[in-house]
């Protein structure tokens, strides 16, 4: 059994409201061993909603529709599945009386229109929704091998009637069967390299392995279906030991890490203390650092030296060398980091100084152009940099670059000890 969920509204159509529904339904029918094949939003429109109906069954058994079960004109959801499934609604007296003791207890007058939310597919059932006045509803086609069960589209009543109702028949359905999920992270890597490592494992069925590129960073999602969970996890797990087995040295994490965690995991570790200068990151990169628990173990300090003026006198550059060299050069980002190192008395300083745009650019000193040094104890290593995007996308690279320069080192510190990175 596949599954598909339609989200249906024009307002998630326009950006109005996020569909987190969605991702929450989809990760409740992941957990029953259920795939989903395809996620689609469609607008309150009779007919558009009618063929992606009908699209869906094409491909799965299993629909779920999110939304348009209300009593007004546009709430299309329950009538467009009647007739695509060919299961007539019935006025049910029992959600009639339900409804008109709902709005009674509230002081509220009952209008016509709400009793809209009353008709209800003859073969299929009703799912309670004691949070509000539409119940979820479950429709069977004529000939058993299709179904479909619409929810409704407030949070509030989704959530609970999902958790309630739906999840229990999710499991029962899907035969005990499970499918598990686990995120290798890597950096310092690109995807098509990353692809050409793992390329035959890309084409495995289960567990299966796709790669994703983040900014930075690259992760690769191991997935398996088993009929438990254990199973599960073991396919997961082999798989992943054999990603590890030729690209671990750029793993830094699985799942929800992240790369400040491990950078300062490997920092403290190896009892390595770090501070910051930056220009053009603004003090990202330093935030980023200080997001992690226990940070204060390694990260001393940070500068941001925006302005020459801030550099010469915060940090201690040489203005003659901006003047010559400019503010965005190796020199520069060279005397930040060497700079920085030396004023919180640490065995790693940073510098990063560049032209995050959108102006500012030349050719000689295009915009994204950003220098990145990392100061240690055999010299300063110097990274030229050329991003591309956002102003945003710039300095977020920048700040990802650092930390990889700054993961790299201590990685190299763990294996050799004092000889690291000799510049």
């Amino acid at each position: 059994m596949q599954a598909e969920i339609i989200s249906v509204g024009t307002e998630l159509l326009l950006g109005q409201i996020v569909d987190t529904n969605a991702v929450y339904l989809a990760k409740a029918l992941s957990a029953a061993g259920i795939p989903v094949y395809r996620r689609v939003t469609v607008g309150d429109n009779h007919q558009r909603l009618r063929a992606v109906l009908e699209e869906a069954f094409k491909e799965s058994e299993l629909v779920f529709t999110i939304g348009g079960l209300g009593p007004t004109s546009d709430d299309i959801t329950r009538d467009v599945l009647a007739e695509v499934l060919g299961d007539p609604l019935r006025f049910d007296e029992e959600v009639a009386r339900w409804l008109r003791e709902f709005f009674a207890r509230r002081g509220v007058p009952l209008v016509e229109s709400n009793l809209r939310q009353a008709w209800v597919p003859s073969r299929g059932r009703i799912l309670p929704n004691p949070n509000g006045t539409a119940p979820g509803l479950l429709f069977e086609a004529t000939d058993g091998t299709r179904m479909a069960i619409a929810l409704p589209g407030p949070p509030s009543e989704f959530l609970p009637m999902v958790d309630r109702h739906v999840v229990p028949l999710l499991h029962q359905w899907g035969g005990g069967a499970v499918i598990h999920s686990r995120t290798v992270r890597l950096c310092g890597i690109g995807e098509s390299l990353v692809e050409h490592y793992v390329m035959d494992l890309v084409v495995s069925t289960n567990p299966t392995v796709a790669p994703y590129a983040k900014t930075g960073e690259v992760h690769l999602r191991v997935t398996a279906r088993a009929q438990g969970q254990a199973e599960a996890e073991q396919l997961v797990s082999a798989m992943v030991q054999r990603i590890a087995e030729r690209l671990g040295r750029y793993i830094y994490g699985y799942d929800e890490d992240t790369l400040e965690e491990s950078v300062v995991r490997l920092l403290t570790a190896q009892q390595l203390r770090i501070a910051t200068a930056e220009s053009c990151t603004g003090g990202m990169l330093a935030a980023r650092i200080t997001n992690v628990p226990g940070s204060s173990h390694v990260f001393q300090g940070g500068v941001v030296a925006y302005s020459n003026e801030a550099k010469t006198r915060l940090v201690g550059v040489d203005e003659e060398l901006i003047r010559s060299h400019g503010a965005v050069s190796e020199e520069v980002a060279e005397a930040l980091a060497f700079e920085v190192r030396a004023r919180f008395g640490t065995e790693l300083g940073v510098g990063i100084t560049g032209i995050a745009g959108p102006e500012g650019g030349t050719p000689e000193k295009p915009v994204g152009l950003v220098y990145i040094a990392l100061a240690h104890r055999g010299g300063v290593k110097v990274q030229r940099n050329e991003f591309l995007g956002s102003r945003n996308d710039v300095r977020t690279r920048a700040v990802l670059t650092a930390l990889v320069m700054v993961r790299e080192y201590a990685l190299e510190a763990k294996a050799h000890g004092e000889e690291v990175m000799r510049h």
